[in-house]
């Protein structure tokens, strides 16, 4: 069949950002199905396309996937109305396509919410089938997290909810947390699919090259996080921790910050005031040379801001990236990461907002090095038998079919 795809910060692996709808759409084309990706220009992502933009987009084949990119730039450093603009935006432009192209199913995924618009109207404007993926819980979070308030948008978005909610045929959810949401919603189970996001466990075992950082010595204990530098990061936590790191004068201890983000700059200010040289910022990099990071660091970061709605609600691509990689995990928060964490025995779940907690895994883990290799083995794996990312594009292929 033919499947017109929605995902407004696709990215291919040559970018930084995650790659799920890639995955997914290499799969659905191994599948013998047509694919054609409407997506926007994302920061850190890489679509593959290098053509000039004609009448805002531009268009070509990529590993077998036709690609539809709108000149719609979005970065985590715009403001609130300008990203709220560029979402509206491609909002607008997916839903002239969605009423013009032709096709067989349609198949949108968050964020942001807005992107469940074209498949509202291919739904009941064209009769198509629809399958709305939701990755995080909107207005929910935005609305837990304090960065919408106002009670008109709150009520437009709930309503937006529903209704992509109600118009999809079937849905996936990416957590538990993320099924009982839209379960509360008045959607039957047996319409709903939980597929999290997968390790790519080839590509983070192709590295050739391991690299450190400058100012991170062979010797140290190197723990990495590589995502957005945003509000719901609450990266202050890595920064509250190497304070008492250099307290207890624990230099051989580095903490890596790999990315971008709307705070980034006011961390590392604040770093630079609070002299922390045990903290390195590093820029993005590409899949292949994140692979090469990981093969030389010790544990990765999963870290979030202590907002009880993000505990069984989100399924973050840097979790799965460490243990594909063989990476123990020291996640800062409760929830259904934290409990693998600790049923699998493959890394440490400290308190939310418990700086010395955290502070005492890492001393932990550069004492203990032998137990932490032991910690990666289990995460990878629980990679391998739980989250591979072939296993799971294979069930979202079938569930895809299944709608027809």
């Amino acid at each position: 069949m033919k499947i017109l795809y929605f995902h407004q910060h696709f990215s291919t692996p040559k970018g930084s950002a995650g790659i799920r709808s890639y995955a997914m759409a290499c799969k659905l084309v191994d599948h013998g199905h047509e694919v054609v990706m409407v997506c926007g220009s994302y920061g850190g992502g890489q679509t593959g396309l290098t053509g000039e933009f004609v009448n805002n987009r531009r268009q070509g084949n990529v590993d077998g996937i036709e690609i539809i990119e709108l000149n719609l730039a979005y970065s985590n450093k715009d403001g609130f109305i300008k990203r709220g603009f560029t979402f509206i935006k491609f909002a607008a432009h997916s839903v002239i396509i969605a009423l013009t192209k032709d096709y067989d199913l349609v198949f949108a995924t968050t964020t942001p919410l807005t992107a469940g618009i074209p498949g509202i109207f291919a739904h009941w404007l064209k009769g198509k089938k629809f399958v709305f993926e939701v990755r995080d819980l909107w207005p929910e979070l935005p609305k837990a997290m304090g960065v919408i308030t106002n009670p008109v948008i709150l009520a437009l978005m709930y309503f937006l909810e529903w209704a992509s909610y109600r118009s999809a045929n079937r849905l996936i959810g990416l957590s538990p947390g993320i099924v009982e949401g839209i379960t509360a919603r008045g959607v039957l189970n047996k319409n709903i699919a939980m597929i999290p996001n997968g390790c790519d466990i080839t590509l983070f075992n192709s590295f050739d090259q391991p690299w450190r950082p400058e100012g991170v010595n062979p010797s140290d204990l190197m723990a990495i996080f590589t995502g957005t530098h945003g509000i719901a990061n609450g990266l202050d936590a890595v920064l509250d921790v190497a304070a008492v790191l250099k307290k207890r004068n624990r230099n051989d201890i580095k903490l890596v910050l790999v990315g971008e983000g709307k705070l980034k700059a006011e961390l590392i200010v604040r770093a630079k005031e609070l002299e922390l040289e045990n903290v390195i910022f590093h820029p993005p990099v590409n899949k292949a040379n994140l692979a090469n990071l990981m093969a030389a660091a010790d544990i990765g970061m999963q870290i979030l801001a202590n907002i009880p709605a993000f505990y069984f609600g989100t399924s973050p691509n840097k979790f799965f990236d460490y243990i594909s990689a063989g990476l123990p995990v020291l996640n800062n928060y409760p929830g259904w990461l934290a409990e693998m964490i600790v049923d699998n025995n493959c890394g440490y779940a400290v308190l939310p907002e418990n700086p010395e907690l955290f502070a005492d895994a890492l001393v932990n883990a550069a004492d203990n090095k032998d137990e932490l290799k032991v910690m990666g083995v289990n995460a990878k794996d629980l990679a391998v038998k739980k989250f591979d990312r072939n296993k799971l594009s294979a069930q979202f292929v079938d569930w895809l079919e299944g709608t027809q």
